[in-house]
This record gives C-alpha cells, sequence and structure tokens, in this order.
C-alpha cells in the first residue's frame, strides 16, 4: 500500500500541471544581458551529479522539461561548479507531504556524508499536510530562520523561489514575496547556530563558496526554469 501511494503521489506531481518543454527553461533576453545562465537546460541533467558521485543517478529524470525525483535513493544533486555569491531563481513543486529543499556552498568528499554538514537549505515543504515548526516550514532557513508567513502554492502546484545571496548577506523570497533574511556573519546568525543542531557540525555554514544542492529527502520533488545569475562580492 505504502508503494501504491507513493507512486501515485509521483503521478500527481508529475503530471499535474502540463507544459511544454519549449515554453520553459528558456532566459529572456533581459535575463541573457544581465548574465542570467541557465543551471537546467530541460533536457538534460548536465553540470549536476548525485551528491559524492561523478553521475546522475536514476532516480532524478528529466520529464517533459522538468528535473524530477521520482523517488528516494537518487542522492541529493549537486552542480558540477562551485557558486559563491549569486542570485538564483527556481520553480518547484512537491508531493503531498513531500520535503526537499535547496542548499548553498555545499563542500564534498573529504569524509563529508551529507550535504547539510557543511550548506545552509532554503526548506522546501509540503506545508498543508506536515504541520512542522515555523523553522521547518517552507521558505526557512531549515532549523533557524522562519518565514514571515506561508506563501505556498497548494499541494502539487508550482511555487517560485529566489535565493540572493551577498557579502554574506541572504535573502528568501517565494512567490513574489520577501519572507526571510539574514546574515551568515552576524552574532545572531552565529548564536542560532550554537543553540541549533548545527552546533555539533564544525563545518556547517563556514564556507563562502560551494555547490548548489536540490535535495533527495525521500520524497518525489521536480525543478524547472533553474537559473542563477553569478554575482560580484566587491559590489555592495
Amino acid at each position: 500500500m505504502k508503494k501504491m501511494w507513493v507512486a501515485l503521489c509521483a503521478w500527481v506531481l508529475l503530471g499535474s500541471v502540463f507544459v511544454h518543454a519549449e515554453e520553459i527553461n528558456q532566459l529572456s533576453d533581459a535575463e541573457k544581458a544581465e548574465g542570467w545562465q541557465l543551471l537546467f537546460d530541460g533536457k538534460t541533467a548536465d553540470g549536476w551529479h548525485s551528491f559524492n558521485y561523478k553521475e546522475v543517478l536514476s532516480q532524478w529524470q528529466v520529464i517533459d522539461g522538468v528535473l524530477t525525483l521520482t523517488k528516494g535513493g537518487g542522492g541529493d544533486l549537486v552542480t558540477d561548479k562551485a557558486y559563491g555569491d549569486f542570485d538564483l531563481k527556481w520553480d518547484w513543486k512537491i508531493s503531498y507531504r513531500g520535503n526537499s529543499g535547496v542548499m548553498m556552498h555545499v563542500q564534498e568528499g573529504k569524509g563529508r556524508k551529507y550535504p547539510w554538514l557543511t550548506g545552509p537549505e532554503y526548506q522546501l515543504l509540503d506545508n498543508a499536510h506536515l504541520p512542522e515548526g515555523p523553522i521547518e516550514q517552507a521558505g526557512a532557513l531549515f532549523a533557524l530562520y522562519a518565514p514571515t508567513r506561508d506563501v505556498t502554492k497548494p499541494t502539487g502546484e508550482w511555487n517560485e523561489s529566489r535565493l540572493l545571496v551577498q557579502n554574506g548577506h541572504v535573502k528568501h523570497w517565494m512567490n513574489g514575496e520577501l519572507i526571510v533574511e539574514y546574515d551568515l556573519l552576524s552574532e545572531d546568525f552565529t548564536k542560532r547556530v550554537a543553540a541549533s543542531k548545527f552546533a555539533t557540525m564544525p563545518e556547517f555554514a563556514k564556507f563562502s563558496t560551494g555547490g548548489i544542492v536540490l535535495q533527495d529527502h525521500g520524497d518525489p520533488v521536480a525543478f524547472r526554469n533553474v537559473k542563477i545569475h553569478v554575482l560580484d562580492k566587491s559590489k555592495p
């Protein structure tokens, strides 16, 4: 029964919205002029690999222009390139009672078993059916900063997210609203980490550059329109 339910969730996730691939995963002329780049071309998973692997595991598939974790076991997906300061945008939709996330400045190898040992996480969650605490809701900096309010779309619908990281200052947007803001170098951030489960992880949030990760939390999740604008650290 559990397998049937997971399969049904995946079917709903993959089939609830039909959009031709050529209509998504594109950059406008203005975005190209500003320096935006696609991190997902809508056709392949080129530029990504499963965490601590050289390739992308088969649970991650490109289906109708959507980068999809069809079931758990694909490993967290990480960019081949490292990024420091950036403006990142993406669309996502989650399955019933689904959990996922997008992490930044993630490090691999050297005994690092999980990306969250190093990388702070923009939380993705089915808020409607997983009543977690505020710091675990969609849009939160997971376990550290809660969103100002819940702006998620109904389960199975696409949400638009944005993560801006520059000179240690970070902002989270969802569906056009700024919902979280913090400074990785601040005393407040340090105190929150010290009072959290990350206190036992000496490398957590200690890097100013690293991979961007799409989390495999075991639940079907889909991504599209993943694009990045690399920023100049010297500018405010």
